[in-house]
């Protein structure tokens, strides 16, 4: 009996796969910024499917690397996070490079025992998913000197490579649609105020929505909070001790957007009758409430596919096109914004 002959897969298969051109297929594997998210999918699939090998592998074992990479995550409990990281570790694959996982609970301790490991462990490269990166946190990555990829995040200086959405603008297409819906007085449910990364952005975007729509805007429905449940709750059963309760609520995230449907249902208001409720990410947690909440879908998986294919270009000193890439959102109307008459 012959043995079967198994030859090497091309990007050309990929393609063909995918059902995209040989160039589409290329410009994926080169992480264009051009690419939409549904193509960059599919052809990541078609990847995976047929085990197809880039030659930048070649390229990482002939410079005797160690093919593994440092993931930080701020809160692995977090539904955010996931999807971040099946893009990460699917693309990850695909280049045969091993994840080390560390989550850091937003503790710059355990941060720095998570990067001294990384150095002991002479990973190849970095991973960081957070809200903000401290001083001493970009030190100890300038003391390392290994190629650091940012997701969700950027540093002030704008040294480091990152993958994120425009934050301001996506809060102000979100508060932009409750406007076009009839509400004029709009409360937010933000993040920390001195985040600026998330929280000052998309206050910024709340609040350039309200100019432009000829809306005053008044700084006492402007809630801090920390994107978690309870933040959510508690801020929203703080707004409906208000006189004049606002008719909507922007949240920024969807953990806080659940959290203070929660305290408008246990009030017993309706949404959207009596309040309509705006979220943030596009996690499940959302779509599966009752009613399913409107919110800006951040696209997760593909942050975290791009960002890994960004840094296996730094690691193998691949030619990069553009190393702060905004990737595109989708506002999703779901079943929890109301149009008032």
């Amino acid at each position: 009996m012959k043995g079967i002959i198994m030859r090497n897969v091309s990007l050309k298969d990929v393609a063909k796969l995918a059902g995209v051109g040989l160039g589409t297929a290329s410009r994926v594997l080169n992480n264009h910024p051009s690419v939409t998210e549904e193509t960059r999918n599919l052809v990541l699939k078609a990847m995976k499917e047929l085990n197809y090998q880039p030659n930048a592998i070649a390229r990482s074992l002939k410079m005797k690397s160690t093919m593994t990479v440092g993931v930080l995550i701020p809160d692995i409990s977090s539904a955010f996070y996931p999807e971040i990281v099946r893009g990460i570790e699917d693309v990850a694959n695909i280049y045969q490079y091993n994840i080390i996982l560390c989550n850091t609970d937003l503790d710059y301790e355990k941060e720095k025992t998570a990067l001294n490991m990384f150095h002991e462990k002479k990973v190849d490269g970095v991973l960081f998913i957070s809200n903000t990166i401290c001083n001493d946190t970009m030190k100890k990555f300038e003391e390392m000197s290994i190629p650091v990829v940012l997701i969700a995040t950027k540093d002030e200086t704008n040294i480091l490579p990152s993958v994120t959405i425009d934050n301001e603008q996506a809060s102000y297409d979100a508060v932009s649609y409750l406007c076009s819906l009839g509400h004029k007085r709009i409360a937010m449910l933000g993040g920390k105020f001195n985040d600026p990364n998330s929280g000052i952005p998309r206050i910024m975007g709340y609040k350039r929505a309200l100019i432009d729509n000829a809306i005053n805007v008044d700084d006492k429905l402007i809630y801090e909070g920390n994107y978690g449940y309870k933040s959510g709750y508690n801020n929203m059963k703080d707004i409906l001790n208000i006189r004049n309760i606002p008719t909507a609520v922007f949240c920024a995230s969807d953990l806080m957007a659940v959290g203070a449907s929660k305290a408008i249902l246990e009030a017993g208001l309706k949404i959207p009758e009596d309040v309509s409720v705006m979220g943030f990410d596009g996690v499940e947690a959302a779509e599966f409430f009752y009613p399913s909440i409107a919110t800006i879908r951040q696209p997760r998986y593909e942050m975290g596919a791009v960002a890994m294919r960004l840094l296996t270009k730094f690691m193998n000193k691949e030619a990069v096109e553009e190393k702060n890439m905004v990737v595109s959102y989708r506002l999703v109307e779901n079943k929890s914004c109301k149009r008032l008459e």
